[in-house]
């Protein structure tokens, strides 16, 4: 595997042939020690992966990435998180559409990638806490690349090579991948606040379009995606009236 073009980023990378789950691992890892900024757990054969709220990530071994990257973002707040949330968003997007430059590719609150109406890569966030800053974060991702048949069957995943009938080299894709997310996260360094959340809302899937929802009680409706409130809520107008939602509190309807 080639070495990425980055400062930090993937330039000490933990490559494993196998592990239950990257992001475990990495946070193990911080538990014993200070692994260097930027360090990235990589395997293409994770068998218990993650995602948000202890949903479960299928990965058919060999076929995938699944990384786990070590930061310390210390210059955050806790209340300013979701801007972890917004720089790998735009990172991954980033990624996938390099991947599919004639696919529509967006960003389903709050950090899935989708593929027109289908799920292609999905991210978990951990953060470590220290009175009111962040301690540091391990960012869990997995993309979908060259799977064809998903076992568990989820409701709606793709894959790159689903996409786009082209076999990709996962070795490539990895170092790729870690130059998107430095690129991202320098901006985020640098204080780039406001251009990175315009950027996140003009990639948002179904921003500004009336669509339907199911509120968890089952009752559906239409609403309109109008932002992101500053703790990461997603803000609709239902019938004309404001509302804001937390994670698992609707569900998209196709």
């Amino acid at each position: 595997m080639r070495r990425p073009n980055t400062l930090f980023v993937g330039q000490a990378l933990i490559d494993l042939p196998q592990v239950a789950s990257t992001n475990a691992y990495a946070q193990e890892l911080l538990s014993k020690t200070k692994p260097a900024e930027g360090t990235v757990i990589s395997t293409f054969h994770q068998s218990d992966g993650r995602g948000q709220i202890g949903s479960k990530w299928e990965s058919e071994p060999d076929k995938n990435i699944s990384l786990s990257l070590v930061l310390y973002p210390d210059f955050l707040a806790a209340k300013d998180q979701f801007q972890l949330n917004i720089f790998v968003s735009l990172a991954v997007f980033d990624f996938v559409k390099n991947c599919l430059p004639e696919r529509p590719v967006s960003i389903k609150w709050p950090n899935d990638i989708y593929v027109g109406d289908k799920k292609n890569a999905g991210i978990l966030i951990q953060n470590s806490l220290i009175n009111t800053q962040i301690r540091s974060t391990v960012v869990g991702i997995g993309i979908n690349i060259n799977q064809t048949a998903f076992v568990t069957k989820p409701p709606n995943p793709t894959s790159l090579r689903l996409e786009s009938g082209l076999n990709f080299e996962l070795t490539d894709l990895v170092p790729a991948l870690c130059e998107f997310l430095e690129s991202r996260y320098l901006q985020l360094k640098a204080g780039k606040i406001v251009p990175l959340q315009q950027a996140y809302l003009r990639q948002l899937y179904r921003f500004g379009i009336p669509a339907k929802y199911k509120r968890t009680n089952g009752e559906s409706f239409e609403g309109n995606i109008v932002g992101i409130d500053d703790i990461g809520r997603l803000k609709m107008e239902v019938e004309s009236r404001p509302e804001v939602f937390d994670l698992k509190e609707l569900r998209y309807e196709v």
